[in-house]
């Protein structure tokens, strides 16, 4: 049962990284967004380098170049969830973002002819209910975002979730289609066995943040931006932390039974939901809530249709 373990841990370090991702993307640092990817780079890079240290995937450095592709989609989706969470409560954001569950669903029907399951396209549409009616809620005059950032301001902020899902989605898609597949002889990726092809994708992904990282720091540096002392970064790098953290409780916790680790691991919004409201204080109106909280039961079922 310590998938069980790992796949609430998972929940959880994921819901926390979240908290603090918010709290690090502050609306008046103009680069704050580009500051926290530094740190993720920075400490998934440091992640990367333990494992090959002390893990024996026989890691060929030409897989950075292979999984490029999906590395890419999965780091700037994440930038772009960093800029939005900058001016939209977690609240918001976190739901949104985790419907990349149902793209990828429909990316697997239209270009693999996948079949959709009845109860998939229940919770397909209960989830575009919640997110229409949270959309709506948002532009109709019940919030101020609009007053508080300017029309053009509000809009790209709120558009930056769904910017995420999309990403998100198609990095997932290529991930399960193509790069992490059954017969291992038919991934891009070289050098890798079944045993060692997931660590492999991610010791890619995370070098390459790395570098990511690294190219973010001079661009920064050369626009002359000011870092400011280590205990100012205390949210960004306890973010980066627990995101990493996750990630490694992550290949664990998909060692369980599906139809039960699924909807717990994508209850990290739920998570993310609950720290929000009781450590940022964030309060909506109650209508959007109940339409995040359709969003959330849309993503749990979701979770469970495709495990079963």
């Amino acid at each position: 049962m310590s998938w069980l373990f790992f796949s609430v841990g998972t929940a959880l370090l994921w819901g926390t990284a979240e908290l603090f991702y918010k709290k690090g993307a502050q609306p008046q640092e103009k680069f704050s967004h580009l500051k926290i990817c530094v740190w993720v780079g920075i400490v998934m890079g440091a992640h990367a380098i333990f494992t090959l240290l002390t893990q024996n995937i026989n890691y060929n450095p030409i897989n950075i170049i292979r999984y490029l592709p999906v590395s890419l989609f999965y780091i700037i989706s994440m930038a772009f969830s960093y800029f939005g969470m900058r001016f939209l409560e977690e609240s918001i954001s976190d739901p949104i973002e985790n419907t990349a569950g149902v793209i990828c669903t429909l990316l697997f029907a239209i270009f693999l002819k996948e079949e959709i399951a009845p109860l998939t396209w229940v919770a397909i549409a209960i989830i575009t209910i919640g997110v229409l009616g949270v959309s709506f809620l948002e532009n109709s005059g019940e919030t101020t975002r609009k007053k508080q950032l300017g029309k053009k301001l509000a809009i790209v902020a709120f558009c930056m979730p769904f910017v995420y899902a999309l990403l998100d989605a198609f990095g997932t898609f290529l991930d399960d289609a193509f790069f992490l597949i059954d017969d291992v002889a038919k991934s891009p990726l070289v050098d890798v066995t079944a045993d060692t092809l997931e660590d492999v994708a991610n010791t890619s992904y995370e070098l390459t943040f790395a570098l990511f990282a690294l190219g973010l720091f001079i661009f920064m540096k050369s626009k002359k931006v000011k870092f400011g002392s280590l205990p100012q970064h205390k949210d960004k790098i306890l973010a980066a932390v627990f995101e990493t953290a996750g990630q490694f409780t992550y290949v664990y916790a998909l060692g369980g039974v599906d139809a039960v680790a699924a909807p717990i691991l994508s209850s990290v919004c739920v998570v993310s939901l609950l720290l929000s409201r009781i450590f940022l204080k964030e309060k909506l109106s109650w209508k959007t809530y109940v339409f995040i909280a359709i969003v959330i039961i849309g993503i749990l079922l979701l979770a469970v249709s495709e495990e079963i």
